[in-house]
C-alpha cells in the first residue's frame, strides 16, 4: 500500500490535472455551461451533409455551436457558412487555410472531414493547437504520419473520435456481447465482401472552376500539376490522394472486427489490387478490386474483399467451429449453427442478436467533450485500423507480405 502525505497528495492531484487540462488551457478553460464552439475543416459532401447536419440535430441539447469553416474551394466554404447563418443567425469565420481555423482562439473543437492525403496533417495540427477533434478515417496513410499524429494528441490530452461509426451502432454493439460469450466456440475466420457495379468515386466528379479553388491548399504535399476538376472532385480515385478500397470501405470493416473481438493489431498482411472493370478517360488510379488477409495473435484469419465489376455477392460473417454470426444485414444481424463443424447443440436455429443500445456516433463526441470519458471511436481505436490498412496497402504497392512490430511501431516485410 501506498501512503502518500497531504501535501504529496495534492502536488500528485495538480500534475494530473494540469495534463488533463493541457488541451483546454491552450485555448480557453469550458464551463459545465459554456457554449461549445466548433470549426469544420473540409466542407464537402461528409463535412456538410453528415457532420455537420448531424450535429445539427444536436446542437441544442448540446450546447455546441458551429462558427467556422475551411475549406479550399469557395464554393463548399460559402455554403457551409450559409448553415451558420440559417441555423445560428450567425457570420462564420471562413478560411482556406487549416491553420487559420486553428489560431482562433473562441474555437474548442474541429471536425475533420478532409480527404484523406490531408487527415493526418490536419489532425497533428489539431492536437498542437488544443482543440479536440472528430476525424474521419483513415487517420493517416503511413506509419510516420500515423506515428506523429497519435503523440500529438497523446501529448495534448484532447478528445478524438474516429470517423468509423460502426462502432456506436447498437446491433454491432449487441454483436460484440455475443462474440465475448463464447458461444461461437473457436473462431477461425472473419470475414466482408462488399460489393458494388461502379467504383463510388465516380459520382463525386463535378465541374470544379479552377479560380474557385486554391489548388496548393489541396495538394497538401503532393507534386504540383495543372489544376484537373476531375482530380479534385473525385479524389477518392486518385492514389496521390487516396489509397483506394481498404482505407475506404475496409476501414470500417477492421475497425469493426477490432471492437467485436477486441484484437488490436494483426501479425501479418498479405494484399493485391487492380482495375480490371473501370478502364476509362477519366484515369482513376485507385483498384477496382481488391482482396486483403490479415492473420491475427487471437488466432483468426480476417478478410476484405471489394469487386467493383459485380454487385453480387454481399456479405459478412464470423466463422466458429459452434456456428457463425451473420452480419450480412448490418442493422440486424443473426446467430446461426450454420456450419459450425463441432457443433454440440449450443446453437438452435436463427437467433437475432439483440442490440446494446449507445448513442449516436457524433452524438458520443459531443458528450465526451464536456465527460471526459472515452468516446466509442478512440484515437487507439482509429491508430488500430490505419496499421492494419498501411500494412495492407504496402503489401498490395510492394508485392510483399507485411507484418506489424507493435513495439517499434513500425511496418516491416516478413
Amino acid at each position: 500500500m501506498i501512503d502518500l502525505s497531504r501535501r504529496e497528495f495534492v502536488t500528485t492531484a495538480a500534475k494530473g490535472t494540469a495534463v488533463a487540462l493541457t488541451a483546454l488551457s491552450r485555448s480557453r478553460v469550458l464551463g459545465a455551461n459554456d457554449r461549445i464552439l466548433i470549426g469544420i475543416i473540409g466542407c464537402g459532401d461528409r463535412g456538410i451533409d453528415t457532420h455537420m447536419k448531424t450535429v445539427h440535430k444536436f446542437d441544442a441539447e448540446q450546447n455546441v455551436q458551429f462558427t467556422a469553416v475551411c475549406d479550399p474551394w469557395r464554393v463548399r466554404r460559402e455554403e457551409a457558412a450559409g448553415l451558420i447563418k440559417e441555423w445560428y443567425g450567425l457570420q462564420a469565420k471562413q478560411f482556406v487555410s487549416y491553420e487559420d481555423l486553428l489560431a482562433l482562439k473562441d474555437v474548442d473543437a474541429v471536425m475533420i472531414a478532409s480527404c484523406d492525403h490531408q487527415h493526418a496533417r490536419h489532425l497533428e495540427a489539431a492536437a498542437k493547437a488544443g482543440k479536440h477533434t472528430y476525424c474521419e478515417k483513415p487517420l493517416a496513410r503511413n506509419m510516420e504520419e500515423l506515428n506523429r499524429a497519435f503523440d500529438a494528441v497523446k501529448k495534448a490530452g484532447i478528445i478524438v473520435q474516429a470517423g468509423t461509426q460502426l462502432r456506436s451502432f447498437p446491433s454491432v454493439a449487441g454483436t460484440r456481447e455475443v462474440y465475448k460469450s463464447g458461444i461461437l466456440g473457436k473462431v477461425s475466420r472473419i470475414d466482408q465482401v462488399r460489393n458494388d457495379s461502379q467504383p463510388f468515386w465516380y459520382r463525386y466528379v463535378k465541374e470544379v472552376k479552377a479560380e474557385d479553388v486554391d489548388w496548393k491548399q489541396f495538394l497538401m504535399g503532393q507534386p504540383m500539376r495543372p489544376f484537373n476538376s476531375v482530380q479534385y472532385s473525385g479524389w477518392y480515385g486518385f492514389r496521390d490522394f487516396c489509397d483506394g478500397l481498404v482505407p475506404q470501405w475496409g476501414s470500417h470493416f477492421i475497425d469493426t472486427v477490432h471492437y467485436i473481438t477486441g484484437a488490436k493489431f494483426p501479425t501479418s498482411c498479405v494484399a493485391q489490387s487492380g482495375i480490371f472493370t473501370w478502364k476509362d478517360d477519366y484515369g482513376f488510379t485507385c483498384g477496382d478490386q481488391v482482396q486483403a488477409l490479415w492473420i491475427y495473435p487471437e488466432g483468426f484469419m480476417v478478410s476484405y474483399t471489394t469487386n467493383f465489376g459485380n454487385e453480387f455477392g454481399n456479405l459478412t460473417r464470423i466463422h466458429g467451429d459452434q456456428g457463425m454470426l451473420k452480419l450480412d444485414n448490418l442493422m440486424a444481424p443473426v446467430l446461426t449453427a450454420e456450419g459450425g463443424s463441432k457443433n454440440r447443440g449450443v446453437i438452435r436455429g436463427v437467433n437475432p442478436v439483440k442490440p446494446v443500445e449507445r448513442p449516436d456516433h457524433f452524438l458520443d463526441w459531443l458528450q465526451c467533450l464536456r465527460s471526459r470519458q472515452t468516446p466509442n471511436a478512440s484515437i487507439e481505436a482509429g491508430f488500430q485500423h490505419a496499421v492494419a490498412c498501411i500494412m495492407a496497402v504496402e503489401s498490395q504497392d510492394k508485392g510483399i507480405r507485411t507484418v506489424y512490430d507493435p513495439a517499434a511501431r513500425q511496418i516491416k516485410q516478413g
